[in-house]
């Protein structure tokens, strides 16, 4: 499956195997090994959504789709951390034009954003005062800045002023905290971090309205359609790719071993019995039609971005349903073909049980609540009410 071209910095196989005999060291450490950050920084990985005006490739936003699908034949966890760190450098091109020169100024710029409002904003002379405590900052252990989700005050006592900001911090100004200690994801590190009465002055702090809706202050400063794209498709569908990637994996190995796996009960190699090609079939007629509907997802919202119109909100939310089908199919394959290969498939050296393992949390991810995806998308087709803060 190709939704676009890849950009000069493809993922090569090679790549992709090294990410696969690390990956029991990455689950290890619980965060990125240290060669995988060399080699995803040698293949220019993280300048795929760099502004070109900051010395990156300035590629449309769907060319980063394929090369963590790929990434995700390797190593699930790896691919979804090393995907998030290029999709918050083009995160960071939608802030102001100083926000960015300051974060671009020494690249690889590495940052963890954990999205949840949790934090408080404090208006002060030239900015806020940040306190607050957030979870799922995926990155964070080899972090040189972050962004974090708040909520400001345009009148200080006036609750109805109250509006969700993003702002940007240099690490130091976190203190992370070590509770990643889960049954899967484990090499994404996606501890807690503390920030305690920090200042962010206000060139480093943006609106969630004006991202959400593709129309943050970078969408104006780069003439670039990638730019433009709404940050919850853009987001939702980037997280989806592991769990697509680990099922189309989890389809090669079944594959493979069927052909190696003799049943000893009934005598027969379980290539030869029909109920081996059945699940096999089944995946691969599932796997297609996923790729349809990311396909068409993404075209029709690079459509509308061309034209230059605005993304309106029931086409978000459609986006979001559609990456949590995603995902959920996914592991749904991935479930089914490692129930068809016997309980051999569960020592810790089979690749096929930590795929299930990391889309098994990869599926709770918040954007990925399939009840809420379906509410949203049908709530908005019929022009219903939904939550001022909803996540579309």
């Amino acid at each position: 499956m190709t939704v676009t071209s890849t950009s000069p910095s493809s993922v090569t196989p090679e790549f992709v195997r090294r990410l696969a005999e690390r990956a029991a060291e990455a689950e290890h450490l619980r965060r990125l090994p240290e060669d995988t950050l060399a080699d995803a920084t040698a293949a220019g990985l993280f300048d795929l959504l760099v502004p070109s005006r900051y010395g990156g490739q300035q590629a449309p936003f769907p060319a980063l789709l394929d090369p963590v699908r790929q990434m995700a034949h390797g190593c699930p966890s790896s691919a979804w951390t090393l995907g998030f760190y290029i999709l918050h450098n083009w995160m960071l091109a939608l802030f102001s034009e100083q926000a960015q020169s300051e974060g671009f100024a020494n690249r690889p710029f590495l940052s963890p954003a954990p999205l949840a409002p949790t934090g408080h904003g404090v208006n002060c002379d030239g900015g806020i005062r940040l306190t607050g405590r957030w979870s799922w900052a995926t990155g964070v252990m080899h972090g040189n800045w972050i962004m974090v989700g708040a909520l400001g005050e345009r009148t200080p006592g006036d609750p109805s002023s109250i509006y969700p900001l993003l702002a940007l911090l240099p690490i130091g100004d976190v203190r992370v905290e070590d509770v990643w200690h889960t049954d899967g994801m484990r090499a994404t590190g996606s501890n807690d971090v503390v920030i305690e009465d920090a200042f962010v002055p206000a060139h480093r702090l943006v609106e969630v309205a004006d991202i959400y809706t593709g129309t943050a202050p970078g969408s104006a400063l780069h003439d670039a359609d990638t730019y433009r794209w709404p940050m919850v498709p853009a987001l939702a569908l980037l997280a989806a790719m592991p769990a697509l990637g680990a099922a189309e994996r989890a389809t090669e190995i079944f594959t493979e071993r069927l052909s190696q796996r003799f049943l000893a009960y009934e005598g027969v190699m379980q290539k030869d019995k029909p109920a081996a090609s059945i699940h096999l079939g089944g995946a691969s007629v599932r796997l297609r039609a996923l790729s349809g509907l990311l396909a068409d997802t993404v075209g029709e919202i690079e459509g509308i971005i061309a034209a230059g119109d605005p993304v309106e909100r029931p086409v978000r939310a459609r986006a979001r349903l559609a990456a949590a089908h995603i995902v959920h199919e996914s592991r749904a394959v991935i479930g089914d073909l490692l129930g068809a290969s016997g309980a051999s498939a569960h020592f810790l050296d089979n690749p096929l049980q930590r795929l299930k393992r990391d889309v098994d949390v990869i599926v709770g991810h918040v954007v990925f609540d399939y009840d809420t995806g379906r509410e949203l998308a049908g709530a908005l087709t019929i022009g219903a009410k939904i939550p001022r803060t909803a996540m579309v």
